[in-house]
């Protein structure tokens, strides 16, 4: 059974996610709180398989709720807000502090019928999905070269260096921790994979931009721009192709991720002449262990984040023991790390 806790301080709130949680199988309400406080206390008296975390409430707010609960007692949190483009800030504060997405709060109508109810139902079951998957077997992803993340013919092609990113459960923080100690003239292409709704990917690249003061897009085709950031904005994954442009592609679909930090990485590893640093975040999961342990043995300088400054060190920790990551740092180091790697490359 999927213990669900609801967080909100409005009556009618309340009532319509306990219809929702009502309508999933093998679910159930594990408690109420009416604001983030309460929530702190009850995950650590009776911790839940998922939170929905409104955002703004009386006594302590959702963002701050989720950097307490993330610190002191981890488990999976949805905000769960009445608009989510009107709190589009909270909304990052909290995916960065480690909130895994958000969605707009069902609504009950005059007939009793609801409304957004479908999303939420959507997003609940991905956090059971990525439950299981963090109790399954160990082995790697399944399908990471699969058609779509080319095989790569050798072509001798030499392509600038890359540094390519993957982050998930409090990544945004961690992103910009790392993508502000980038020193202003840094002339590689960033490519980042950052598990997040689709919809919410636009935002999140302005406030990225805005948090590091540097050129940050939504990914799209095309030969990488230097010094740019793009991010994977969509339901597909993003590719590097041979012949150096950026793709997205839908295959492999039995990953749990799409887009796929494995499926990225694994693209650039197996891309002839492609060469950078990798990074791999803070996040639930194996995301990017496998391809990061790819890109380590194509040459790749690979570093992950250690446990200590990591929201969550599912993906980090998975690299680690894979033995995929040349270096384990913290989050306050890894861009300056970056920064000395591509130094040492201008001049070397």
């Amino acid at each position: 059974m999927m213990r669900v806790a609801i967080v909100n301080d409005l009556r009618l709130a309340v009532e319509a996610l306990r219809r929702v949680v009502a309508s999933i199988p093998e679910a159930e309400v594990a408690w109420v709180a009416m604001d983030g406080a309460e929530a702190v206390r009850r995950c650590h008296e009776d911790r839940p398989d998922v939170v929905l975390m409104d955002l703004l409430m009386p006594v302590m707010n959702g963002v701050e709720s989720t950097r307490r609960i993330m610190t002191e007692c981890p488990c999976p949190i949805l905000v769960v807000t009445a608009t989510v483009d009107g709190n589009s800030l909270l909304v990052y504060d909290a995916l960065g502090h480690g909130a895994l997405d958000a969605v707009n709060t069902p609504t009950i109508g005059t007939g009793g019928d609801m409304s957004g109810a479908a999303a939420l139902v959507r997003k609940i079951e991905q956090v059971r999905r990525m439950s299981e998957f963090e109790t399954a077997s160990s082995k790697s992803i399944s399908g990471v070269s699969a058609a779509g993340a080319n095989a790569g013919v050798a072509s001798g092609r030499s392509s600038p260096p890359i540094l390519a990113i993957g982050a998930s459960t409090g990544g945004p923080q961690a992103l910009a921790t790392v993508l502000a100690q980038l020193p202003r003239d840094f002339d590689w292409p960033v490519l980042v994979v950052q598990h997040v709704d689709a919809e919410f990917v636009g935002g999140l690249a302005t406030w990225l931009g805005e948090k590091v003061g540097r050129r940050v897009s939504v990914a799209g085709s095309g030969v990488p721009r230097p010094g740019e950031v793009a991010i994977a904005g969509s339901d597909r994954h993003l590719i590097m192709e041979p012949d150096g442009r950026l793709a997205t592609v839908t295959e492999p679909s039995n990953v749990l991720h799409r887009p796929s930090v494995d499926v990225m990485f694994s693209s650039l590893a197996r891309n002839p002449g492609s060469t950078g640093v990798a990074v791999l975040l803070t996040g639930m999961g194996r995301d990017g262990a496998a391809g990061l342990l790819e890109l380590h043995r194509a040459g790749w300088s690979t570093i992950a984040q250690d446990e200590a400054s990591s929201v969550v060190w599912g993906m980090p920790g998975a690299a680690a023991r894979l033995g995929a990551a040349q270096e384990l740092l913290p989050i306050e180091r890894i861009g300056s790390r970056v920064a000395d790697l591509w130094r040492a490359h201008r001049t070397g």
